[in-house]
């Protein structure tokens, strides 16, 4: 069929709904009449709905732009934990490590894992200024003295947390029969652990020191802890005056606090239960949600705790996170903190209790020492 200007259409089939429509829309059925040139394609009218009622779909729409909401919360993340590993593997290389395991005959290897805590009278870091505002006195050279000495063992029962007074008389090997805070003096870390396992039978696995400069630091870093004095406290040696009642203490006052003695009746023997308040203060604060969440605050504890820490050559960074994280658990959560267990207020141990308690630690049978854990190491009324 000829459409003019020289060109055919075939005929369109008779069962076609539209075969042509005219100029004016109208549909031409049948076999074709009419001019040709008139008639156009078949199609249908306009509005038709196409055969099963759906509308023709349109051009395909351009696709939706994804805002990048997912990609950056996962970017911001991934950054986080690189950074919460990043600060304690920065940290664990600036600790510095000291030889504290002696030679000669020891304790044999014992169940669960037994830390020696040592709070040494070091001034290292501290300026002749800060000497005078901690009332610390200068330094006078050498080893120093241990003002903290404290026991904590970690095993199949409660934590026990047991404080040895600097003042108690022990055999040291080499120097007879003296105060215990004289070993470090005598032979550094070294014959420190070889003193208190001869005396202990408590086979020392790690060890761990801290000086005063490094509590302050730590405790400032922590924005302060809180402690809480049963009596009130005047003792410029120790340069703290302090009421009644918890209380939140800086690192200047905390260290004070820990240090006071000369205030108190029993002495030594309350200071150790001072420096054990003190010290699971801060390993509560350590471990708050805050310390992680606050990136300023993960960084200054990071730097504060590890810039002032010396640890023994064997202590791996394992070891020494399960050292920070048992610590708060030791003042609280079932655990045990304790004195050794003393025969009177000169701070001299009593033979049969002691001994009971030291073989309970060393056997990993904490859950069996009962009565023979008490705050001040008397025994229970």
């Amino acid at each position: 069929m000829a459409l003019g200007y020289g060109r055919t259409m075939p005929e369109p089939h008779p069962d076609d709904r539209y075969a042509w429509l005219y100029d004016d829309g109208r549909p031409a059925r049948g076999t074709p009449s009419g001019d040709p040139s008139r008639r156009q394609p078949d199609l249908p009218p306009p509005n038709l709905p196409p055969p099963g009622g759906r509308p023709a779909a349109g051009p395909p729409s351009p696709p939706r732009r994804r805002r990048p909401v997912g990609r950056i919360v996962g970017l911001v993340l991934g950054a986080w934990l690189i950074f919460l590993v990043a600060v304690p593997v920065w940290a664990w290389s600036q600790i510095e490590r000291v030889d504290a395991e002696p030679d000669g005959d020891r304790p044999a290897e014992q169940p669960g894992r037994t830390y020696l805590l040592v709070g040494t009278d070091s001034r290292a870091g501290l300026t002749e200024a800060e000497q005078v505002e901690l009332a610390t006195g200068p330094d006078e050279g050498g080893n120093g003295r241990t003002d903290t000495i404290m026991l904590m063992h970690v095993g199949s029962g409660p934590t026990v947390l047991l404080s040895i007074p600097r003042d108690s008389l022990v055999d040291i090997p080499g120097y007879d029969r003296t105060k215990i805070n004289a070993a470090y003096a005598f032979g550094g870390p070294e014959l420190l652990v070889q003193t208190v396992e001869l005396n202990t039978g408590i086979r020392v696995d790690d060890y761990v020191e801290i000086g005063f400069g490094g509590l302050v630091k730590v405790v400032d870093s922590l924005g302060g802890v809180e402690i809480c004095p049963e009596t009130a406290i005047d003792d410029p040696l120790a340069g703290i005056s302090l009421q009644a009642g918890c209380q939140e203490a800086d690192g200047a006052t905390a260290l004070g606090y820990s240090r006071s003695r000369k205030t108190f009746a029993t002495q030594d023997i309350q200071r150790v239960q001072s420096q054990r308040e003190v010290i699971g203060s801060i390993a509560g604060e350590a471990k708050s949600p805050w310390t992680v969440l606050n990136p300023v605050r993960y960084v200054q504890v990071a730097r504060a705790g590890t810039g002032s820490l010396a640890i023994g050559d064997n202590v791996g960074p394992i070891s020494l996170a399960r050292f920070a994280w048992s610590l708060s658990s030791a003042m609280g959560g079932g655990g045990l903190n304790c004195t050794v267990p003393l025969r009177d207020f000169a701070v001299n141990w009593d033979p049969e209790r002691a001994p009971a308690l030291f073989d309970l630690i060393a056997s990993d049978r904490s859950a069996d020492i009962g009565a023979l854990c008490t705050p001040d190491g008397l025994p229970a009324a």
